[in-house]
């Protein structure tokens, strides 16, 4: 069994980029928990943890973590702790961690919009310098139907927010999300909001079903019409041509994806575009 300086809650997720960063559970679950399409947190029930308990837990990852460069806060969307709860955190992990690079969290867009530009500017400058979000798509019609809580226009408020704050972004794209019926429109729709935001970071993720189909369906408040791997590449194809992004760094390689894509756009565009037409043609 691995050793772990602290008793975390279970399950535990971080994204990809921080499989080596120090994990910090100042959250327990997610504070929306009701998309359609995530089960992640769906054996939690949200509260925010005392500080002295995160404290606690700050001063023993630095002991054991101490060539960590990165930290990233946990559950689910930390980020949508006030300013005021999040300063003494960056602070002590600030005071604790002497080689600290990066501060990182998952956040919601109105998790942004509920503070402050003053206040996002600060936190910037305490060391938070990236916010995973999962925006999953960019039609507005597929963002009602998974119950996600958010609309194009706050997506776009919120991260251009972080962004003016000099708070750089990681979004995230789920492949597969409105299935047939509304594939053409989830593609063209989420490339047309990348292209607004031009974040530093963008991955896609395809959509998976730990408790099956049907159970899925209940959820998706439409007609869901699942896709096959063809109809998935179809789908991927047309979502990368319609990217206009410049300098954004591309991954599509979560455990979930069926194919590996991984360069900076627009650099490697027509590359990804020829990948996925020779394994379409065969």
């Amino acid at each position: 069994m691995l050793y772990s300086p602290v008793q975390y809650e279970e399950p535990l997720f971080r994204p990809p980029g921080e499989a080596y960063s120090a994990i910090l559970q100042a959250t327990i679950g997610c504070s929306w928990n009701r998309c359609a399409f995530c089960e992640m947190y769906t054996t939690k029930k949200f509260r925010v943890r005392h500080f002295d308990e995160v404290e606690a837990d700050i001063k023993a990852l630095a002991k054991i973590c101490q060539g960590v460069r990165k930290v990233f806060i946990a559950d689910g969307n930390a980020f949508v702790l006030s300013a005021g709860k999040l300063i003494p955190i960056l602070e002590s992990i600030n005071y604790h961690f002497r080689r600290l690079h990066r501060i990182s969290s998952y956040a919601l867009p109105k998790d942004i919009l509920s503070k402050t530009d003053e206040e996002l500017i600060l936190l910037r400058k305490m060391g938070l310098k990236l916010l995973y979000v999962g925006i999953e798509t960019g039609d507005e019609k597929l963002l009602k139907l998974i119950n996600k809580g958010e609309t194009y226009k706050s997506t776009v408020e919120g991260i251009s927010r972080a962004h003016q704050a000099g708070i750089d972004t990681s979004i995230m794209i789920i492949s597969g999300l409105g299935g047939m019926q509304y594939s053409h429109q989830h593609a063209i729709n989420s490339a047309r909001i990348i292209n607004e935001l031009n974040p530093k970071y963008l991955s896609t993720l395809t959509l998976t079903m730990p408790y099956g189909l049907e159970h899925f369906k209940r959820r998706f408040e439409g007609n869901y019409q699942h896709q096959n791997l063809e109809e998935l590449l179809v789908e991927m194809k047309t979502f990368i041509e319609g990217l206009t992004v410049e300098n954004v760094i591309f991954r599509s390689d979560h455990v979930s994806n069926n194919l590996v894509l991984k360069g900076v756009l627009p650099k490697d565009k027509v590359m990804f575009i020829e990948i996925i037409d020779t394994i379409l043609k065969s």
